[in-house]
């Protein structure tokens, strides 16, 4: 099955094993779906870039319903914003809107955790 055989690839544990799945991917399918087969094989090294982070962050870097999350959140909020924002004030309220869905995010697993005091996150906006 197809969706089972490109799973095999992004699903592996090392670069090594992605790229046997893709090439087995290839040979299997490369004459039903030659386009598919010539894009994923042409771009095998932007795909596979993945596999450059530490194996505890992969977890982390497959989903991308966190980062479109915080997009849905500022978005709903800017859009119901019926005030003229400058500038200045549509990057604070981003920036707070961010800062308040973060407060519900799960850490990184392997990752040192830092935060910011509301005062040094405040002089981070404000500044040139």
């Amino acid at each position: 099955m197809v969706k089972t055989d490109l799973g095999e690839i992004w699903k592996a544990e090392t670069r090594a094993a992605a790229e046997t799945a893709t090439d087995s991917f290839a040979e299997k399918y490369g004459a039903k779906y030659d386009k598919a087969v010539t894009c994923l094989t042409k771009c095998r090294k932007v795909l596979l870039a993945f596999y450059d982070f530490p194996g505890e962050h992969r977890k982390h870097l497959r989903a991308g319903n966190p980062i479109e999350s915080v997009f849905a959140t500022v978005r709903h909020r800017t859009v119901r914003s019926k005030a003229a924002l400058s500038r200045k004030t549509a990057k604070l309220m981003v920036f707070k809107l961010a800062q308040a869905a973060a407060k519900t995010w799960r850490s990184l697993k392997g990752a040192p955790s830092c935060h910011l005091s509301s005062k040094a996150s405040h002089s981070l906006m404000v500044s040139p």
